[in-house]
């Protein structure tokens, strides 16, 4: 069989590392609605992504093209390609419907996110943060931002009975400098930082690791400034017919992620649940139907 050729989409998403912040902000653009995104003049394609037109020449040239014409070129060759397909066509157009109901639009978008947040992830990178969190040698401690907090307090609860040394840092208390006192040298720190990125957070990610912490970031497609001080780095994309960003596909790798570590302190996790059980039954905050 012979292999397709890499699109232009998949070289965007395998070159992603290697770009520059403005052109990670253009290959985000050129994603949301590629490849048509792409096929405007040079100017526009530059002025939808807020970058400059220098910025576009150089990363298609990154990608491997000898200038932007021929950048378009290839474009122009796999929407020929795509439309040719009638399930494509008859997709497309389902998908660009006007009246399509917002249940649909909104699920078209997280489906697409949680599928290009996938083709980003490091195995590698994943399994050694998993590995990272199951250390109970080392503390872990959880901080989220004035949304994340709520990711950040969901994955605290589960590692919170997983494995003993977890701290939640309450993100929204003056107080937080004050958890910085018991960081050791191999502590964990988790870090949930989307746009709007927050100073704090920044701050507390600097001084974390000035003490010896590792730091995992749980942040988006631009990636929170705190990309510079974090050992693991996973990047969710989070935009969505809304005035309000997605968490859903950063959802999906903290879930994943939770369910890792059980498996590497399984025995040590089921004593903590035996017992957290036990308590549970003596306070009686469960109603139990037999």
């Amino acid at each position: 069989m012979t292999e397709q050729p890499e699109t232009i989409a998949e070289r965007l998403q395998t070159a992603f590392d290697d770009l520059t912040r403005a052109e990670r902000q253009l290959a985000d653009s050129l994603l949301q609605n590629y490849p048509v995104s792409g096929l405007a003049s040079i100017t526009q394609v530059a002025k939808a992504a807020e970058v400059s037109t220098p910025t576009v020449v150089r990363m298609v040239q990154k990608l491997g093209f000898s200038g932007f014409p021929d950048f378009q070129n290839e474009l122009r060759r796999e929407l020929e390609a795509k439309i040719s397909d009638p399930i494509t066509k008859h997709d497309t157009w389902v998908e660009s419907a006007p009246d399509a109901h917002i249940l649909n639009r909104f699920t078209d978008a997280v489906m697409g996110n949680i599928r290009q947040t996938l083709t980003q992830i490091d195995p590698t990178q994943f399994d050694a943060a998993c590995k990272m969190l199951a250390e109970t040698d080392h503390s872990v401690l959880v901080v989220g931002g004035r949304i994340t907090r709520a990711l950040a307090d969901y994955f605290f609860m589960h590692m919170q009975v997983a494995r003993p040394g977890v701290t939640h840092i309450q993100s929204m208390s003056n107080a937080w400098v004050h958890y910085l006192l018991d960081i050791k040298p191999g502590d964990v720190v988790v870090i949930f930082d989307v746009r709007r990125y927050e100073n704090s957070t920044l701050r507390l990610a600097k001084m974390a690791r000035e003490k010896g912490a590792r730091i995992v970031l749980f942040t988006d497609q631009w990636r929170s400034p705190v990309h510079e001080f974090a050992d693991c780095t996973f990047c969710g994309r989070i935009a969505v017919p809304s005035a309000w960003d997605s968490n859903t596909a950063l959802m999906l790798i903290l879930e994943a992620m939770i369910a890792e570590v059980q498996e590497h302190t399984w025995d040590l996790t089921r004593t903590r649940m035996e017992e957290l059980e036990g308590m549970f039954d003596r306070t009686r905050f469960f109603r139990k139907f037999t």
